[in-house]
């Protein structure tokens, strides 16, 4: 009997315990020596409808001269060809982490003109430089813009989305592959994306189990040094291994995020409050102006006047006091604010009261 009761109390137990979610090591940390690049360059689109741009810009004109001069063409000097088939454009494009020669990658181009629109164009041979100023890849073909822009003679005009920006797929080949010290290294460093002890820690004892006690080492509570073999093949084989790893993640802080812009609220899973009480009223003043006309009478030599009157009128909208209890969890926030009728202004102004109050583990994030 007491054999039997003692396994209710452990079956009990296991049941309340709260389930963690295991996620994949790749998930929670970024390798270091392995990302993208950012690339840039200048070039020309041609080939517009008339939209691209005027001739107040001054530097297309120029670039257009220097290109037909490779060519052999000359202008007369302090000429403006005034192209407005042409646009000055900025080509961004970002490298992923060890592509090589002849591997393509997409292009995004944006006016930097005053150019109405970039639908139709062609871009022209442009290089794309890396922070050291190198060439690693040649970016050219046709743009793909999905925005609209029209207008007419009167002045009207419509938009959809911006035309002044338009991608390239597979617009550009990389020419040279930007160097990365990641297979000389004797270790591997994992950076946490969301800092956390009780990640590295858990990180640290789950590949010790898998690879044996010494192979990683907590640095600090974002980075992990792991040993690594030397072998590129090998090394490979122990990365995809890494990736395969599940690991319970630490408790990170809970966060609200306010976009003052939008007016959107986003309240994260775990946000907890403390025991709290909350009143929330609304003030309206209405200000009216009723100007009224003043006719003197028959034979007084009064003037007709005009009489401003002003009618001001204060209305206060008076709501009961709401309790949250202690602990009270997401779903009591929501039903709680709702219940208010609160607008998204609202909300951001009775949680920040609640944070200032010390009634809110949240970390709040204006945007």
């Amino acid at each position: 009997m007491r054999v039997v009761i003692t396994l209710l109390i452990l079956l009990a137990s296991l049941l309340a315990a709260p389930v963690r979610a295991q996620v994949a090591l790749m998930d929670l940390v970024d390798v270091e020596g392995i990302r993208g690049n950012q690339l840039i360059g200048y070039g020309l689109v041609v080939g517009l409808d008339g939209t691209g741009d005027r001739s107040q810009v001054r530097f297309t004109g120029q670039s257009v001269a220097n290109l037909l001069q490779e060519f052999g063409v000359s202008l007369p000097q302090n000429v403006n060809p005034n192209l407005k088939n042409a646009a000055a454009v900025m080509v961004t494009a970002e490298v992923p982490p060890s592509f090589s020669p002849g591997q393509s990658i997409d292009v995004t181009v944006s006016s930097l003109g005053d150019a109405k629109s970039l639908r139709g164009g062609l871009l022209l041979m442009t290089p794309l430089r890396g922070i050291d100023g190198e060439v690693y890849a040649l970016a050219q073909g046709d743009l793909v813009v999905g925005g609209l822009n029209a207008s007419g003679a009167s002045g009207s005009s419509v938009a959809v989305n911006s035309a002044n920006t338009g991608l390239i797929p597979n617009g550009a080949t990389v020419e040279r592959m930007i160097p990365s010290d990641f297979a000389e290294r004797p270790e591997v460093m994992l950076n946490v994306r969301q800092p956390s002890f009780q990640t590295v820690t858990r990180i640290v004892e789950r590949i010790d189990d898998i690879f044996g006690p010494g192979t990683a080492k907590a640095l600090n509570a974002t980075k992990v040094s792991v040993r690594a073999p030397v072998s590129s093949t090998q090394r490979m084989s122990f990365m995809a291994m890494l990736e395969g790893l599940q690991i319970e993640q630490g408790r990170t802080r809970p966060k609200v995020v306010f976009n003052s812009r939008t007016g959107t609220v986003v309240v994260g899973e775990g946000v907890r409050v403390r025991a709290a009480a909350v009143a929330h009223g609304t003030l309206t003043v209405t200000i009216s102006e009723n100007p009224e006309v003043s006719q003197p009478g028959p034979f007084s030599g009064g003037e007709t006047a005009v009489v401003p009157r002003t009618g001001i009128e204060v209305a206060q909208q008076v709501k009961p006091m709401f309790e949250w209890p202690e602990g009270a969890s997401l779903q009591s926030i929501i039903s709680t604010v709702n219940s208010l009728g609160a607008t998204p202004d609202d909300v951001m102004s009775i949680l920040q009261s609640l944070e200032r109050a010390g009634a809110l583990n949240a970390e709040l994030i204006v945007m």
